[in-house]
């Protein structure tokens, strides 16, 4: 079998997330990025990439702060809007419905209906091409009781999270395994 393709953004599925911003007149914004990862876990970080012409690059850039909030599959409407309009032209939270509670450590709110929120301080900002990575330290991490586990773990089917892949959303299909289920007898 031939395996031909020439480089490009082939990863997939990633993530689907709505990140938060604030002006510095307290005006919050959202962007949808799928361009996001865990890169660090001690300090636990993450990093979200976005292209310098959007609205909320330059938010990010001067604020340094931002929540990563993580919707559920129920959400995909309001998700699929925060990327198709900009925030310099319409608030994206009276368009979409969708609340901004205040966080705990940093000035962008978190989104009250996502089940997960991750607040993050930028600790180095890369510039790459097309797309500049914020690499956030993860300061505070709120999880809706609704999603948890007895063992205090994420639920991932409550959640019920949204991938990208090829200019398409999904869900998650079933659960497989735990890691190290092969070295389990």
């Amino acid at each position: 079998m031939k395996k031909v393709q020439k480089p490009s953004t082939a990863l997939f599925p990633v993530p689907s997330v709505m990140v938060t911003t604030v002006a510095p007149d307290g005006r919050p914004n959202i962007i949808t990025l799928a361009w996001v990862g865990t890169v660090c876990s001690s300090p636990p970080m993450l990093s979200v990439s976005m292209r310098p012409a959007t609205y909320s690059h330059g938010l990010l850039t001067a604020s340094k702060e931002f929540v990563l909030n993580i919707p559920g599959a129920k959400h995909l409407r309001e998700m699929d809007m925060c990327g198709m309009v900009s925030g310099r032209d319409k608030d994206k939270f009276a368009l979409t419905g969708l609340t901004p509670q205040p966080a705990q450590q940093v000035k962008a709110p978190l989104i009250r209906e996502c089940p997960v929120n991750i607040e993050c301080r930028v600790k180095e900002i890369v510039h790459l091409g097309l797309h500049d990575m914020f690499i956030g330290e993860i300061v505070a991490v709120h999880v809706d009781e609704t999603v948890l586990l007895d063992s205090g773990r994420v639920d991932i089917g409550k959640v019920a999270p949204v991938t990208y892949a090829g200019g398409q959303y999904w869900s998650l299909g079933e659960h497989l395994g735990e890691m190290g289920f092969s070295r389990k007898g």
